[in-house]
């Protein structure tokens, strides 16, 4: 598939999220004739070519990278939301609660549970036991119940939507954001948050990133980034 049929793919991520492919510009010879700019960009074959790129990423030089950008459209939970716009290399807009009514399904539910890690003060390792599980997984279901009660009773009473979802359960609730990120600034969002110790809700979206799109439409840079980058950041750790 040529780069431009990946636009409008969408895939389905945790339980209710999804990340779609809006736009792209460029590829890996988009990458390659910039950093020959000064020789008028032009391809010197497909040996030559991948030959350069590899190049570029072993050794740091990263402009050439930035040609190439990604547009998504995300759907995903706020606690995914607080992490992801720290990488404040990527553009933005999100969906707002002051225009359109939140849903009663707009809500994440978690497939397990896990335990808080014991070196690891932010992170999380293995998963509580089943039993307290189910009663955890109820306690959500009915603290979003009530909450999206008291939200719709807000709205009914007249009370503005910029206001009424003050009722609404934070982290939990789904937003749609658009994002644009150049292909640089994504590699170094996906070595971080593709991690091991990355919070599994943020790594199942840049992995769906890395899989379903980064890869795809970027197999040469994608192949660098693996032997380059994630190599060597799985050696550090």
């Amino acid at each position: 598939m040529s780069k431009n049929e990946w636009i409008g793919t969408r895939v389905e991520v945790l339980d209710q999220g999804w990340i779609e492919l809006q736009d792209v510009m460029g590829d890996d010879l988009a990458i390659v004739n910039a950093a020959r700019v000064s020789f008028m960009g032009e391809s010197k074959g497909e040996e030559a070519d991948k030959k350069l790129l590899f190049y570029l990423l072993r050794h740091r030089h990263t402009s050439p990278f930035e040609q190439v950008e990604f547009k998504f459209r995300v759907r995903a939970p706020l606690l995914v939301w607080w992490q992801w716009v720290r990488h404040r290399t990527w553009h933005v807009n999100a969906q707002s609660g002051r225009y359109t009514p939140f849903q009663e399904n707009d809500f994440y539910h978690p497939i397990t549970w896990r335990r808080q890690s014991e070196s690891n003060k932010q992170g999380s390792e293995g998963e509580i036991d089943p039993a307290d599980a189910e009663r955890l997984w109820a306690s959500l279901a009915e603290h979003y119940e009530h909450s999206f009660q008291l939200y719709q009773q807000a709205l009914e009473a007249g009370v503005a939507k910029e206001q009424a979802r003050l009722f609404l359960p934070g982290f939990g609730v789904y937003y749609t954001w658009i994002c644009k990120v150049d292909a640089h600034n994504l590699m170094h969002f996906l070595s971080l948050r593709m991690a091991a110790d990355a919070q599994a809700e943020i790594r199942a979206y840049a992995q769906a990133i890395y899989r379903h799109f980064f890869k795809p439409i970027l197999p040469w840079t994608a192949e660098a980034f693996a032997r380059y980058v994630l190599k060597e950041a799985s050696a550090a750790t």
